[in-house]
């Protein structure tokens, strides 16, 4: 097995291992926006051939020129680095504001990683109550019956977490906004109780995007992305990223990675870093038409409830606007209609397109979901429930399809309820 400094290795700057270049491809114009690092950063031409896409490394091993100079490339074996995963986990570090980054096979896959790697036996984790329910069902089902202990604690007022805090606390794991409650942790409070207590926290910030929220910049010590969502944003595949503030946090995550044999395959990768290039026209898109529908719905006399952070009634109204980038909240909301459970489920079964009823979240197309019968259908109902997640839940993911499209079919359904 490898060491954490050798497998660390493996994932430095493929731009180290080339030659020397003073080629136009370096000739960049200082601090980019986050709108081109999104295309380019991290990433630049092949230095062989010219290429502008990185390609596609379908290598399972790579030779040595000899035993001294191994790993002088900086790859031996794709479980433990792949030159194509490489890249998009340099471009992920970089546009999440991080030291180093892994990436692997789904969100959850990352969140496990986060987990392995930071906790032990005996030790014990402050997570928030409402969370994606694979994340409470991990914690519940796999790592307390390993002695692990976890309490669910309420992350809208900070000292909710400090008093949950114990000698043994080793982790503190946040969601902003979370899934699906929107709820939005203050995670420049929240940091700093953590490093008070010499605790590491970790924010799960795959609602916001690091287009709307990047943790690190706000003290977090490790973001966690479900890269499935809007990384991909087109229902193409899946996955996650786990990313360090600092190096020793990146390398104890790179020794789990390899461990673990999580890495993300190179194919996908490589569609990664192409669709992750459009995110900020994408999410951009997808906030202005969350805000129309948010509006209709809360204006509709069908509709008991709205919840959506760019809403004036949005309970944090003022913290998601501290926190989120140039007033955008995301594509995600959630209503409650009239009439309970059988209501809310006779729309989302007669809701037409282009609404898809299905799981996921964050893609080009429009997603409508039963939460307590799909996402979080693994959740112990009294959890369910106690974070607000009501039998009749419904889910919004904007997609890129024109509102105004979105608004009429929501509109016919909802006067069928």
């Amino acid at each position: 097995m490898l060491s954490s400094r050798a497998v660390s290795r493996l994932a430095l700057p493929l731009a180290q291992h080339a030659r020397p270049s003073a080629s136009k491809a370096d000739n960049w114009i200082p601090d980019v926006s986050i709108d081109t690092a999104l295309v380019h950063g991290g990433v630049k031409p092949n230095e062989e051939t010219g290429a502008v896409l990185t390609p596609v490394f379908m290598s399972t091993t790579f030779v040595q020129e000899s035993v001294d100079k191994y790993l002088a490339k900086g790859f031996s074996y794709s479980r433990s680095g792949n030159p194509t995963v490489t890249q998009l986990e340099q471009k992920v570090a970089h546009l999440e504001g991080g030291f180093g980054a892994i990436c692997v096979g789904t969100g959850m896959a990352a969140t496990s990683s986060c987990i392995n790697a930071f906790m032990n036996t005996g030790d014990h984790c402050i997570m928030t109550n409402c969370s994606y329910g694979g994340t409470n069902r991990i914690a519940r089902e796999q790592f307390m019956p390993l002695g692990m202990e976890f309490d669910f604690v309420d992350f809208s007022d900070p000292a909710n977490v400090a008093a949950a805090i114990k000698p043994n606390t080793k982790l503190i794991f946040s969601e902003s906004p979370t899934n699906p409650t929107l709820q939005i942790c203050d995670i420049s409070a929240v940091s700093k109780i953590a490093k008070d207590a010499g605790v590491l926290h970790v924010c799960d910030s795959t609602f916001a995007t690091p287009y709307i929220n990047k943790p690190i910049d706000f003290g977090a010590d490790l973001t966690i992305q479900s890269m499935t969502k809007y990384y991909d944003g087109h229902n193409i595949g899946t996955g996650g990223a786990l990313i360090s503030a600092t190096e020793e946090l990146y390398d104890r995550t790179k020794l789990i990675q390899n461990m673990h044999g999580n890495i993300m395959t190179p194919m996908t990768a490589f569609l990664v870093l192409q669709t992750m290039k459009t995110m900020g026209l994408r999410v951009k898109h997808q906030s202005a038409s969350a805000m129309e529908i948010a509006t209709f719905l809360e204006a509709h006399p069908k509709v008991e409830r709205v919840l959506y952070p760019g809403l004036a009634s949005f309970p944090q109204k003022e913290l998601a606007d501290k926190q989120h980038r140039n007033g955008m909240h995301g594509g995600m909301l959630w209503f409650d209609v009239e009439g309970g459970d059988q209501a809310a489920i006779a729309l989302m079964d007669n809701v037409m397109r282009p609404w898809t009823l299905c799981e996921n979240l964050g893609a080009t197309e429009s997603i409508i979901t039963a939460c307590a019968v799909m996402t979080h259908a693994n959740m112990v109902k009294e959890d369910r429930l106690a974070a607000g997640i009501s039998d009749g839940f419904i889910r919004i993911s904007t997609g890129i399809e024109d509102p105004a499209d979105l608004i009429r079919a929501l509109d016919d359904a909802l006067s069928r309820v």
